[in-house]
């Protein structure tokens, strides 16, 4: 792992899609905290990787079945949250 997650939080939108689509949460967080971090441009994807050893905000996208869903852990490691863009 590259960072602490923290407590580890989803919103009821994205369990629903996880648990429709049968993608494993536990899967796209082991993503995230190595450092895969899904559909970023390159920029962003730079910018996590500033982030990882400077406790800044780290931030994956994913796409399942079709809808996006990131996954957020805060600067101060203390949670990692998995949502809809819509939801943030």
């Amino acid at each position: 792992a590259l960072f602490p997650l923290g407590q580890i939080l989803a919103t009821t939108g994205a369990l629903e899609l996880l648990q429709e689509s049968g993608f494993s949460a536990a899967a796209l967080i082991s993503r995230h905290v190595h450092g895969s971090w899904g559909d970023l441009s390159e920029e962003d994807r730079a910018e996590n990787e500033f982030a990882v050893t400077r406790r800044l905000r780290l931030l994956s996208s994913y796409t399942i079945a079709g809808e996006r869903v990131w996954i957020i852990t805060e600067a101060d490691r203390s949670s990692t949250c998995l949502l809809y863009p819509s939801e943030y």
